[in-house]
């Protein structure tokens, strides 16, 4: 799975105390979120100064896992980050394979001297970094953490608090083992974490049991009032501009899963929900079957994911955008005409 030469490498200079930054994704989410929190709780019993960072803060359902206090937000400690990862020997990019993909502090990763390492399942990585642990067939980055730590032949030091925080990865980035989960592979691990001490109906009931009653209040008001269905195309659209988020005082991650909800429709094969955003248009796409979302943001929205759940941007008006999104559609008409069926 992993170059070998590279994971010797790495091991070489973990092998001694570092100052290791571990940085997660923009808008960050539970694999993201878990693959940095395992990062911290297996290097640092280790002697490594280490520090765990977050762009922009992080859903509420998130704050129960173990060391997310530690946690550094760029949106409010940007001076101590631009230090940490300036005196940085190492910094881990996990869940992400483009210094943008981490907003305003993208820039700083880049002039930053110590070596990059990325570890992470989107395809098309960028060339800015010194080691790729990079796999798109796999469920998620926490099982890929799990890989590296394995790797290492070093199995022996994840504690419990590193397997919950790897099976938040897998459970979240498979929506609870509904998608990007048939390789056996993901399962041994999964079993194998529970081993260590995971609580499978806990941990679900910690990420989706706890919404706030704005945010089910939104989710309905979505579906009712802001569902466009184009039968033709066998897409379904949600928009939410700011005036609708404002509305149900929306917090971050209120909308998290949302785009999944119209593809349980028998026809729609294709999901996008709009969301106004930092003086902006967010898309998030999700498909089912072998229509590739991250081809159409990567080619439309300047954006991009994996084969089935992708994000793209839009600096147009809501109304223009979605006009351009049933414009460039039309193109995809016939691969969009898709029958799911048991083979």
């Amino acid at each position: 799975m992993f170059d070998k030469s590279s994971l010797k490498e790495v091991g070489k200079l973990l092998a001694a105390p570092k100052k290791i930054a571990l940085v997660a994704h923009k808008n960050p989410d539970g694999d993201t979120v878990g693959a940095v929190l395992a990062m911290y709780h297996y290097l640092k019993p280790k002697g490594h100064m280490v520090s765990a960072i977050v762009p922009n803060e992080y859903p509420t359902f998130y704050s129960w896992m173990p060391g997310i206090e530690k946690m550094l937000i760029f949106d409010k400690d940007a001076k101590e980050i631009k230090k940490t990862l300036a005196d940085a020997d190492l910094i881990f990019c996990l869940d992400f394979n483009a210094t943008h993909r981490t907003g305003n502090m993208g820039k700083f990763i880049t002039e930053a001297k110590g070596t990059k390492i990325v570890i992470d399942h989107h395809p098309q990585p960028s060339n800015e970094f010194d080691h790729y642990f990079s796999e798109t067939d796999t469920s998620s980055t926490g099982e890929l953490v799990y890989e590296f730590i394995a790797g290492l032949n070093d199995t022996r030091s994840i504690t419990k608090d590193i397997a919950v925080c790897l099976y938040t990865c897998i459970m979240t980035d498979t929506g609870s083992f509904s998608f990007s989960c048939n390789k056996k592979r993901t399962y041994e691990i999964t079993g194998e974490l529970i081993e260590k001490g995971v609580q499978p109906d806990l941990i679900h009931k910690l990420v989706y049991d706890t919404f706030t009653e704005n945010r089910l209040r939104l989710l309905g008001y979505a579906l009712s009032e802001r569902l466009l269905v184009w039968d033709e195309l066998h897409t379904a659209i949600i928009s939410l501009n700011r005036d609708d988020l404002n509305r149900f005082n929306y917090q971050v991650g209120d909308t998290e899963g949302l785009v999944n909800y119209p593809l349980s429709m028998e026809k729609i094969n294709l999901s996008v929900l709009i969301t106004e955003k930092d003086n902006a248009l967010r898309l998030s796409f999700r498909s089912k079957g072998d229509f590739s979302v991250n081809r159409l943001a990567r080619e439309h929205f300047d954006g991009g994911g994996h084969k089935n759940a992708a994000g793209g941007n839009s600096q147009m008006t809501m109304e223009e955008t979605v006009k351009q999104l049933k414009s460039v559609l039309e193109r995809y008409k016939q691969e969009l005409d898709y029958k799911l069926t048991y083979e």
